[in-house]
């Protein structure tokens, strides 16, 4: 597999990795093409018994290796994959109830007004062609309403073209979230495809989104923090 994972971090329990843009998490069922469980399953063959397998919409069990939770294809950054079936369920249940805290760097079109945000809003998929995601304001207590907060780390240009670099905290998990976030308030990421007609700056050819840092509580006690610098 060229563009392979680097790891960060392992012991018995749980792998830490950097994933790469351009890699798929797991098979989405209608493609086939290199996977980040395929390199897992390749790696550590016990892994295959490790978390349970994704049901895709044409009934067919995708293998998740010890698979948590997920990067878009294009994010790269920093993943946890549990080695056993114990750490699997306590990290899947430190997910669900939002204990893990996972900040990303994005560079995103112009200068941002003020130095912090929260954005709050339902995440809709689009009903036409082409088929994406799109922000719906709403309040925190709504059932199904999404969180993310972001601060920024600095403002730049390039080749006249206004930049800002945020770090971003998604407090809740939602398909495309930060993605469709930025974007609902005039701050698209940078060569993000779908959400943005905006030429690509700084070199880059995919949504500039890098997952950052991770931190968790392990079954210890001991809280955990796992860095991965580089977006690029």
């Amino acid at each position: 597999m060229t563009n392979e994972p680097t790891v960060i971090f392992e012991n018995d329990d749980f792998l830490v990795i950097n994933k790469p843009a351009g890699l798929i998490v797991h098979s989405d069922g209608r493609t086939i093409e290199p996977s980040l469980a395929d390199w897992l399953i390749a790696r550590s063959p016990a892994l295959q018994e490790v978390g349970e397998p994704w049901v895709s919409p044409q009934g067919e069990k995708i293998a998740c290796p010890g698979l948590v939770h997920r990067l878009d294809r294009t994010t790269s950054g920093v993943m946890v994959v549990a080695k056993t079936q114990a750490m699997w369920k306590y990290l899947r249940a430190e997910f669900k109830e939002r204990r893990v805290e996972k900040k990303y760097h994005a560079f995103v079109y112009s200068h941002v007004e003020g130095s912090s945000g929260r954005i709050v809003s339902e995440i809709m998929r689009s009903s036409t062609p082409p088929k994406k995601w799109y922000a719906r304001p709403c309040d925190e207590s709504h059932k199904r309403a999404a969180i993310t907060d972001w601060t920024l780390l600095k403002k730049l240009e390039d080749n006249g073209e206004l930049i800002s670099y945020l770090e971003v905290q998604p407090r809740t998990g939602r398909t495309h979230q930060i993605r469709v976030h930025l974007a609902s308030i005039g701050y698209p990421i940078v060569a993000d495809h779908l959400y943005s007609d905006k030429k690509p700056l700084l070199g880059f050819t995919r949504p500039a989104l890098h997952a950052h840092s991770i931190s968790f509580m392990l079954p210890s006690v001991e809280n955990r923090e796992f860095i991965c610098e580089r977006c690029e």
